[in-house]
This record gives C-alpha cells, structure tokens and sequence, in this order.
C-alpha cells in the first residue's frame, strides 16, 4: 500500500500542512452535509456488515457549507475495510469540524483517536486555531487504501487531498490565503489505526507527504 517514502514524525506532519491537513478516479462523491449522521453510517450493505460495534454512539460531525470536504470512491467489497474507511473518513472530518469551531481539545476528534494519536492531531489543529485561521473552499479526498493486518485489529489507511480548491481565513482580519504559487497541492497520507474495545477504528499515527501523490 505505501509505495512511497513518508515523512515519519509528528513535527514533519505539522510542518508539511502549508495550507490544509497535510493531514486523506471515478465513482461516487458525497459531500460534508452529506455524511452528517455519523451514527447512522455506514450506509452501504458491506458496511452494515463491518465489525464495528453498531450500538456505539458516534458523534455527528457538523462542516459548514463554507467547507466542503468529499470523499471520492470511499467503498470497499470487505466489510472491515469499509468500517476502516469510515472511520478514517469521520475521524478526517472531526479534525476539520475542529479547526473550524476553533476547538483544539475537541472530543469529536479524540473520540476517533488514540490517546497519543490525539496529541498529535491536537498539534495540528493548534498550528491554525493559535493564529486565528479557519478553513473554507472546497478539499477533495481520494485515491484511498486500506491494508489489515493478519489479525484484523490494525490497518493502514491511506489517501491524498488536493488543496487547489481551499484557503484559510482570518477569523480577526478576513484575509484569505491559499498556498503559495509553485507549491504542490496534492497531499498523500498514512494513517496507522487500531480497533478498540468498542469496535471504532481509532487512528494512533498520521504521516504525510505533499506531492506523493504523484509517485
């Protein structure tokens, strides 16, 4: 699955986040207004079918229409990658909903993390919520892979973002930046998650890499 050479700490993660998450072809697209109801999801037949837990309480992960935040060809055949999926897919969304509530100890977030996978999810959402930066435009989400482990409790779930289309704003000035001329816009990710007790896939590492995509 990772094909390419990642970044592999924390501070490299933060850093290589220019403008969005430098967090994660064809087929169906749904958008943030579209995957409000977490706990009703997944909505497809394998994914009703995944090992996760169905009587756990998933937060609802609320994106302003400011942000939009779709997710192309987010399905697969077997249902514990499916549940995978999903919840990458919230656990993505819930760092968004944070950044934009300006929210860095946000319990949706942590609810889709591990203890230590949230501190460094925290030290994202800070490098935007400590200079007053929210997010807006429109930032596809594609290309995703998931890869169990023989046991089935651990995976690797990556993807890649294409910020051409995103920008953040001053929440005191207004001022609206996207990244700079020259700078790739394609950003690859890889997501170490675990299951626990309750059945969520939490993520417990995230690694990134801007212009892997294209390797």
């Amino acid at each position: 699955m990772a094909r390419r050479a990642l970044t592999t700490t924390a501070a490299a993660f933060a850093t290589t986040a220019a403008l969005l998450l430098t967090a994660c072809g064809g087929g169906d697209e749904s958008s943030s207004d579209d995957t409000k109801r977490a706990d009703s999801e997944p909505s497809s037949p394998s994914a009703s079918a995944s090992s996760a837990a169905p009587t756990v309480k998933r937060p609802v992960i609320n994106l302003p229409s400011s942000f939009q935040l779709t997710f192309e060809n987010w399905t697969s055949s077997d249902p514990v990658e499916q549940a995978v999926l999903n919840d990458g897919k919230e656990q993505l969304r819930a760092g968004y909903e944070a950044i934009i509530e300006n929210d860095p100890d946000s319990k949706d977030r942590a609810f889709y993390d591990t203890k230590n996978g949230f501190l460094q999810s925290r030290q994202w959402i800070r490098t935007y919520t400590d200079k007053n930066l929210t997010v807006i435009g429109k930032l596809p989400v594609f290309d995703p892979k998931v890869t169990l482990a023989k046991d089935k409790a651990a995976a690797s779930l990556s993807y890649c973002t294409d910020e051409s289309k995103a920008s953040t704003r001053n929440r005191k000035t207004g001022e609206v930046k996207g990244n700079p001329a020259g700078t790739d816009p394609e950003v690859l990710y890889v997501i170490s998650m675990g299951k626990n007790a309750q059945g969520v896939w939490q993520a417990v590492s995230a690694h990134s890499e801007r212009g892997g995509c294209a390797q």
